[in-house]
């Protein structure tokens, strides 16, 4: 049986779904009960979008609760997990986050842990029993609306390796390299370039895992301009867009996303869910 704890984000539908009431007391804590019956179920799979440490909450006491109830194999899906992005030490006296999430979702002792295209190969690796959803349904689903000469847009360093994948996947489609400067004090982001001398006026997509403010891709598309490029497209498989679309929807013909971290209504956007990625 499938527990939503978030019930807009259904992944693998509304079939099997276990009821449960959710809310918080007056101090603040988090507090769960399952309504089903759940006597003859030896099986169940989670499924949660991390957007606070009061969703890890929840999270804990559904499995605290579940195991209460006898239920011997626990799935998590987590398709956005946590602090992905604070994987390395930069600075002293800073915490590595994502090692903290990790540590917490390993103590649970599930069965699998399923995520979404992570940040890096370190929330993978600190995982126990982790089972990754690679980018590629998704970028399919991408490409399918765009010019079939495309070029795929690699913003850093870090997206590298990512995106020869997805060429790979794609087949016929080339990468064009984009570099930046980020200051790890302030989080300040310069010096950004595309290694190419001209585009020829082709079209562009530029993919990556997570898309916060927009300030790495507004100012790689500055850049892109620069050199010729078409129209401008950007695929994220997490969006979070703290900053909102104005800025974006001005600089991109159309924005994609998916459901990962939170449900999207905007003209300037197009959400694949996850539902459609899963069956794949």
């Amino acid at each position: 049986m499938i527990l939503n704890l978030d019930t807009q984000f259904t992944p693998f539908g509304n079939n099997n779904s276990i009821e449960f009431s959710h809310f918080t007391f007056s101090g603040g804590e988090p507090h769960i009960k399952i309504m089903s019956d759940l006597s003859s179920v030896d099986e169940v799979t989670i499924t949660h979008r991390i957007r606070s440490f009061n969703d890890i909450g929840t999270l804990l006491l559904a499995t605290n609760a579940l195991r209460n109830m006898e239920v011997q194999k626990l799935h998590v899906v987590l398709p956005y997990f946590p602090a992905a992005r604070q994987d390395r030490l930069m600075v002293s006296g800073e915490p590595l986050s994502v090692k903290v999430y990790a540590d917490i979702i390993n103590q649970q002792g599930y069965f699998s842990v399923t995520i979404f295209d992570p940040h890096s190969e370190v929330t993978p690796a600190l995982l126990n029993n982790c089972k990754v959803i690679d980018n590629f349904t998704f970028i399919d689903n991408v490409v399918k609306q765009l010019s079939t000469d495309t070029l795929l847009i690699s913003p850093d360093g870090g997206a590298l390796k990512k995106i020869y994948k997805v060429a790979a996947h794609l087949q016929n489609y080339e990468v064009v390299e984009g570099s930046k400067s980020r200051n790890v004090k302030t989080g300040q982001l310069t010096g950004f370039k595309v290694y190419a001398d001209d585009l020829q006026g082709r079209d562009c997509l530029i993919v990556d895992d997570i898309c916060d403010g927009g300030g790495t891709f507004l100012g790689l598309a500055k850049e892109l301009k620069k050199k010729n490029a078409g129209k401008l497209y950007l695929a994220v498989s997490h969006g979070i867009f703290s900053k909102g679309f104005d800025e974006l929807g001005k600089t991109f013909a159309k924005i994609y996303t998916t459901d990962s971290f939170k449900n999207i209504d905007n003209e300037h956007c197009v959400q694949v869910k996850l539902e459609e990625i899963l069956k794949n």
